[in-house]
């Protein structure tokens, strides 16, 4: 693996030195930039959850996007497990639901705790997608509105049918401050640290964000998924 003093050295002969910075963010985290779900989980769901914390703890802006379940930080035990048990039946992960859980609503005491902040957009379409059960979502629903009124959480919604223009739907994704991003793949975990990919995400998200209705728009969003299901 080359030095950062090498990749530095390297640029500046080829007559590009602006790239080293991104070409140091790849060499740093090369190993652990794309890991299988299957091998992040074998050692237990539980385990997983806990190898973020440290990253929780040291972030204090999260950006967060979310296109196929509510964020885990807003989550309900309920579900939570409902969505962690899916995970096992789906990639065969061993089954420790329940401590897994106990760690992912430890970790949302960061949402009440030091300056923290949390802006986290969503599409209406996770409002309406029964994860669980009926009553599972209601709880889930309501859990959401009373969140998003919380100092620290801005909470969007980007409703059904709005003009997209450049903010498409895209993979699900959380930024930890300028630091990372961490995408959420069908088969993978991927965590980026390159400047120049890390500035197209925060590009997507304020995108997305501007397309997206936050406060009593967004409540009055939940509120219609909660009566849908009557």
């Amino acid at each position: 693996m080359p030095s950062e003093a090498d990749i530095r050295t390297w640029t500046a002969i080829c007559g590009a030195p602006g790239q080293a910075a991104d070409l140091i963010a790849t060499a740093r985290n090369i190993e652990g930039m794309y890991i299988e779900w299957l091998r992040l989980e074998r050692s237990g769901l539980k385990r997983a959850q806990e190898s973020v914390r440290p990253l929780f703890q040291r972030t204090r802006r999260f950006r967060m996007y979310q296109s196929w379940v509510v964020p885990g930080l807003l989550q309900t035990p309920a579900y939570t497990r409902a969505v962690l048990n899916t995970i096992v039946s789906l990639r065969s992960a061993p089954d420790d639901v329940d401590d897994a859980v106990a760690v992912r609503i430890e970790r949302q005491k960061v949402l009440h705790s030091g300056d923290h902040r949390f802006a986290i957009l969503v599409e209406e379409w996770v409002l309406r997608t029964v994860i669980g059960t009926p009553d599972v979502l209601i709880g889930q629903l309501g859990h959401l509105s009373t969140v998003s009124a919380l100092p620290s959480v801005s909470l969007g919604v980007i409703p059904l049918g709005s003009p997209r223009g450049s903010g498409w739907p895209v993979e699900s994704f959380t930024m930890y401050d300028d630091a990372q991003v961490n995408v959420e793949l069908v088969s993978a975990h991927l965590t980026i640290t390159q400047p120049a990919e890390i500035a197209e995400y925060s590009r997507t998200f304020s995108e997305l964000a501007g397309i997206a209705v936050h406060g009593a728009e967004a409540r009055s969003l939940i509120t219609s998924a909660i009566n849908a299901l009557g």
